[in-house]
């Protein structure tokens, strides 16, 4: 069957960010029923010694939560949620998107504080949500200023996107504050080149007024 290597790209430590390596493999009959897929039905599957956090001390669910759409690139997931635990979060699934409970604010309260969204992008012919949101040949975000970004019934308005190398963004106070309104969605920046990825891409957003 196919065989590919992709990047799990978004292992985010609050105090370090480590990219994973896993593989991809598709049965002879079409794609597998596995749990740990990719949005095409390729399995996924983690190299051997690679723990990511595991869901039960995150508190991982991969649903549940609405869903996070973003209509100018056709993108149309799941959303699910997490905890960050000891400067780390680690999305467990390819095919959905998630809130990180504990940090910013909440759904319910997003225009008293930074709703965050982490999702994967992955790379050697696999298809995560993050691939939407990032040009690999041009090595830049694909939401331009003004794309709505729909989190669960909110819409936010793009106002910024930045490539910020893994070693730079746990350092990056302005993209931790806690700020009233806005959306930061962080997935990761694949290489043109191929291999593991060095740099996420950080979307910010506005809430808009609900209409």
């Amino acid at each position: 069957g196919l065989t590919a290597a992709l990047l799990l790209c978004l292992l985010l430590g609050l105090v370090g960010i480590v990219g994973t390596v896993v593989s991809l493999t598709r049965s002879p009959s079409g794609p597998t029923t596995a749990t740990a897929v990719d949005m095409r039905g390729n399995r996924v599957t983690l190299d051997p010694g690679l723990v990511p956090v595991p869901p039960s001390k995150s508190r991982a669910i991969d649903s549940g939560q609405g869903r996070l759409i973003v209509p100018s690139v056709g993108l149309n997931v799941p959303l699910g949620a997490l905890d960050e635990v000891d400067g780390e979060i680690t999305p467990p699934g390819f095919t959905s998107a998630y809130l990180v409970r504990n940090l910013g604010t909440t759904i319910g309260k997003a225009s008293s504080g930074t709703v965050y969204l982490v999702t994967h992008s992955l790379r050697g012919g696999a298809i995560g949500p993050g691939n939407y949101l990032i040009d690999v040949d041009r090595g830049t975000g694909s939401l331009a200023p003004g794309a709505i970004v729909e989190v669960s019934g909110l819409r936010y308005a793009i106002t910024q996107s930045q490539s910020i190398t893994k070693a730079q963004l746990p350092h990056a106070k302005t993209i931790w504050a806690n700020t009233p309104g806005r959306l930061v969605l962080i997935t990761c920046l694949q290489r043109s080149e191929g291999g593991p990825s060095i740099d996420n891409m950080v979307f910010t957003g506005t809430l808009l007024p609900t209409k």
